[in-house]
């Protein structure tokens, strides 16, 4: 097994992750601006694209913990 590799795929995944939950933060941030002026329903709209992000975060969460496995074999 190429740990090497492996450990490469991991740095992208977990910088994959860091992206998608630094938008779903900004998409939080908007989403409260919203709901501060006023705007619960704009709010709620702007909030709506952060389970997309959350869950593609926990996906690749799940490979990179399977790929530490993988190395410990």
């Amino acid at each position: 097994m190429n740990t090497a590799a492996i450990n490469e795929a991991i740095k992208i995944c977990l910088k994959e992750i860091c992206s998608r939950l630094d938008e779903a933060t900004r998409l939080a941030r908007a989403a409260e601006a919203c709901v501060l002026a006023g705007s619960v329903a704009e709010g709620v709209e702007v909030s709506m694209d952060i389970e997309q992000l959350i869950y593609e975060a926990g996906r690749l969460h799940d490979a990179v913990s399977l790929m530490h496995r993988l190395t410990r074999v």
